[in-house]
């Protein structure tokens, strides 16, 4: 069983394999957006040396990363589970020797994993050649942060596949989708640091798990969090993935009793 989750990570490579070319685009957009995010913070910042306790310099490697981070754990499972339900085709994988949430899971990690190699590897080195960026040269910090941010795929996967098997209980998820993105980008904090929010705001998106997307790791790659304060940082993590297993098992068994297809 294990090989067939292998081969599905395997399969669903080399299908974006097919399509790299708009990946190569997709470095020119990204390094388009993080120029105009570095101006804007530039601007932001004036003669001030720090905000939010971070630098410029932090800022700016704040969203470099985050932004080539969000090419590796992106993906559209939830679109793909609706499309599934709509058309009818879930209903197969009713009758099939395998999970079908971890099915998606590997899915999504085949095209992560060529986002990665494809996307976020040489994005990050083209676009430390055009601004200020501080990479870290611990090699540890390298290592805790690819941990992190392989948790933040699981954690986002999640959240997407939690989305999706809503569809079987409503008719039109699109709504939901678009909501649930809006939210990741905005309270993850892709768009704007957490510790740049008002301090309620900031208490209020602690308990969320959408900071163990993209903050926390940022956080332990521009060095932010150092030493002894990653490890509770990557505990957040690990705790949100296992407490998200839950509502997905209540709705995935709640789902093969409730099978509405709205096609095929």
């Amino acid at each position: 069983m294990f090989s067939a989750y292998i081969e599905l990570i395997r399969m669903r490579f080399l299908t974006m394999l097919a399509y790299r070319v708009n990946y190569y685009n997709g470095i020119l957009i990204y390094a388009i957006n993080i120029g105009a995010y570095y101006f804007l913070w530039k601007a932001i910042y004036g003669d001030a040396t720090e905000m939010g306790g971070l630098t410029l310099v932090q800022m700016t490697t704040y969203v470099v990363v985050s932004w080539m981070s969000r090419a590796f754990y992106f993906n559209n499972l939830d679109r793909e589970i609706v499309n599934e339900i709509r058309d009818g085709s879930v209903a197969i994988q009713f009758i099939r020797p395998y999970n079908y949430v971890v099915v998606k899971v590997m899915q999504g990690l085949g095209e992560g994993i060529f986002r990665f190699l494809m996307f976020s590897v040489p994005g990050l080195i083209i676009v430390s050649f055009l601004f200020p960026v501080e990479l870290p040269t611990d090699i540890g910090v390298w290592g805790i942060y690819l941990i992190m941010l392989f948790f933040a795929f699981l954690i986002n996967s999640q959240i997407n596949i939690i989305t999706g098997l809503s569809a079987f209980f409503m008719e039109n998820a699109n709504g939901m989708i678009r909501m649930k993105r809006t939210l990741i980008d905005l309270f993850s904090g892709l768009i704007l640091p957490i510790s740049m929010f008002p301090g309620w705001a900031e208490k209020v998106m602690n308990v969320l798990p959408f900071q163990a997307i993209t903050y926390l790791p940022s956080s332990v790659f521009t060095g932010r969090v150092t030493g002894s304060g990653v490890w509770p940082i990557l505990a957040i993590q690990v705790s949100w993935f296992l407490i998200l297993i839950i509502p997905i098992i209540v709705l995935w068994r709640l789902a093969r009793t409730r099978l509405f297809v709205q096609g095929g």
